[in-house]
């Protein structure tokens, strides 16, 4: 990543910025660098010509933060992150587990109100602020937890991710063999008794194939997992190959994070754009494999009934989070290195189109390749394989398997496919938590900080290399991940539209990117959004039943450790609120508690006269009063002298 932070261009960038504001032209209109609107600049409130003082340039240079060199590289990583393992391996396992075409109609509509959204409100606060998903919190910071409870799950999401690269990479050494070694049963790990192959050669016409299993899931389930269909006796030891696999794994990631994000921008170019070609040459492949059609059907016919089971939507809201990132951190991270006037509203749409498009890519490939297991099998859509986390790891291979020439190199190229779209989002999750910490700790040596952060993470995805290790994993991704974030992104949307104040936030955005939203944002941010997840959440919770796989109901110590992670994370929000109101000078705890639900003198933008000139654009009566606060979007209409409107 191409970065701009030499004192030098920084001294230039604000000097001139003093002279002239930038964003407000004669004209009355906001204007900066190519990118205008009919937004009123507030002339009244701003003068001609901003003046900064000395001090606070000083202040600004000692502040330097890294900044994409070029926008497209914050595209590209910005689609690295949201366009990942989530597309292509988690998307086609939840909408099998949710009935298939009846989980698409929930995924659109969630993503329509509540994911994208989200993502650009995230972006938002990020370039706004300058600040990762912790230090943001200036904003409210009795909600400083919030920051902290998503790094914990950030983190817990991150230890099974990178066992996700180990595994490609499994895959990846063994395609280099003469045969693939999936696509033919093999004694040492398969029994010719329940066990066909997957391989082109194959014809299983006039074969009773039922309690059978195809060499694929058998070669991912006996024999790279060791899987083991309960965990009551324990989990067992970590398999040695997949052990090895996971360090590597951990290395590339560590070594791309060394240099922040001067390293992981160029790298973005290729983990963003090369997977295409290898999913939609399997795409082709997949389409014209006979029997296709009827699990592309499975995929997109609606299970009508299902539509109406609140646990649908769960999982829909679920999914959109995991895919496209939001409510993580890692999105407010990378938005921060922008330049203030980086026009992220187009960006945000790209985004989340891409993620949109390569779920439904990645799930139409998923579901023409079952429907050829079905058909060969003479089973069902819904029996051919298990569902299970592994899903992608069973039915891409078996794809690959049925090319007739060099199959090894599709697999090759498939699996550098799967290490790209691991790494490019591994790589944004674990950033978000070495940038939190770099954050609060600012002298501490970033490579340490890596070098700690990584071997942490090795040790703690160990436990998902062992014969147990997808049942752990159900229940990290589940009560570790899912469960916190849906909490967390309620509290987050409610801290910024009510309590800093939806109408004060569409400001700062209009001000910095000099664009007029629409009430789509406001409904969506300061109603829908948290309504929704609210009603969805407690639904969820009411009709909640033990987490299992199949008929195997998850041992309760195990649900046990996944509900202690998700306390650990939840109860980041009373202890740090706790400790802000403590840490607030005030003569009662009621006037310390409402100091800390006012935005410090940290807040606002980086740039000094960026930060001046957003001074100048705030209404006093707005910013002293609590009410005005809280948008509401028809009262102040009517009563303007109870919200302070002038």
């Amino acid at each position: 990543m191409a970065v701009s932070n030499t004192k030098e261009k920084t001294t230039n960038r604000e000097s001139h910025a003093s002279q002239q504001p930038v964003g407000f032209s004669n004209s009355g209109f906001v204007q900066d660098n190519g990118f205008s609107s009919s937004v009123p600049a507030l002339d009244r409130m701003v003068p001609s010509v901003v003046q900064v003082s000395p001090m606070a340039m000083d202040d600004g240079q000692a502040a330097e933060r890294q900044t994409w060199g070029n926008p497209v590289e914050f595209l590209m990583s910005c689609i690295a992150m949201s366009v990942g393992l989530g597309n292509i391996w988690r998307f086609p396992y939840i909408a099998y587990k949710n009935g298939g075409g009846a989980f698409l109609i929930p995924y659109l509509i969630v993503l329509l109100v509540i994911g994208k959204p989200l993502y650009f409100l995230e972006m938002a606060v990020g370039q706004f602020s300058s600040y990762g998903s912790v230090k943001v919190w200036e904003m409210v910071p009795i909600l400083k937890g919030v920051g902290y409870g998503q790094a914990l799950a950030t983190w817990f999401v991150v230890t099974f991710y990178c066992v996700l690269i180990a595994i490609s990479l499994f895959y990846f050494f063994a395609s280099f063999q003469t045969v693939l070694p999936w696509t033919v049963c093999d004694v040492n790990w398969a029994s010719f008794s329940t066990c066909y192959n997957s391989n082109a050669n194959s014809s299983l016409t006039d074969f009773n194939t039922t309690g059978f299993k195809s060499s694929s899931d058998i070669y991912f389930n006996d024999e790279v997992m060791k899987k083991i269909n309960s965990i009551d006796d324990g989990i067992g030891s970590p398999d040695w190959k997949l052990s090895l696999c996971l360090l590597l794994a951990w290395i590339i990631v560590c070594a791309i994070l060394m240099k922040g994000v001067e390293s992981s921008g160029k790298v973005a170019y290729f983990t963003a754009l090369f997977p295409y070609v290898v999913l939609i040459t399997l795409l082709i492949r997949g389409v014209t494999l006979e029997g296709a059609s009827d699990g592309i059907l499975y995929f997109i016919k609606p299970d009508w009934p299902k539509l109406l089971d609140v646990n649908t939507w769960y999982a829909a809201v679920g999914q959109c989070f995991f895919s496209l990132s939001v409510g993580f951190g890692p999105i407010i991270m990378f938005s921060s290195y922008n330049s203030f006037r980086q026009n992220i509203y187009r960006d945000a749409m790209i985004i989340s189109f891409m993620d949109t498009a390569t779920s439904f890519l990645g799930g139409v490939t998923i579901f023409a390749i079952l429907g050829n297991l079905a058909h060969e099998s003479g089973k069902n859509v819904t029996e051919v394989v298990t569902v299970s986390t592994g899903l992608a790891f069973v039915s891409y291979p078996d794809a690959i398997a049925k090319f007739q020439y060099v199959p090894q190199l599709f697999s090759v190229l498939f699996f550098v496919m799967l290490l790209t779209l691991g790494v490019g989002s591994a790589v944004s999750l674990t950033g978000c938590v070495v940038t939190i910490i770099c954050d609060d700790f600012p002298h501490w040596k970033r490579w340490i900080v890596v070098t700690v952060v990584g071997v942490i993470g090795f040790f703690s995805g160990l436990v998902y290399v062992t014969p147990g290790g997808l049942i752990i994993m159900d229940i990290v991704g589940t009560l570790g991940g899912d469960f916190i974030i849906y909490l967390m992104v309620v509290v987050q949307t409610v801290g910024i539209c009510w309590i800093y104040g939806l109408d004060r936030f569409i400001r700062d955005i209009e001000f910095m990117l000099g664009i007029k939203l629409s009430a789509y944002w406001k409904l969506t941010w300061a109603y829908i959004i948290p309504l929704v997840l609210i009603f969805i959440f407690c639904y969820a919770m009411a009709t909640y039943t033990p987490l299992r796989e199949g008929d195997y109901v998850y041992p309760s110590a195990a649900t046990g450790f996944g509900w202690f992670l998700a306390a650990l994370a939840l109860l980041q929000l009373p202890l740090w609120a706790v400790y802000v109101v403590y840490k607030q000078e005030g003569f009662t705890v009621i006037e310390r508690i409402k100091k800390s639900l006012k935005p410090t003198k940290d807040w606002g933008p980086r740039n000094p006269a960026h930060r001046l000139e957003w001074h100048k654009t705030q209404n006093p009566h707005y910013v002293e009063s609590y009410a005005s606060r809280i948008w509401v979007p028809i009262l102040p209409r009517f009563f303007p002298r109870l919200f302070n409107q002038d």
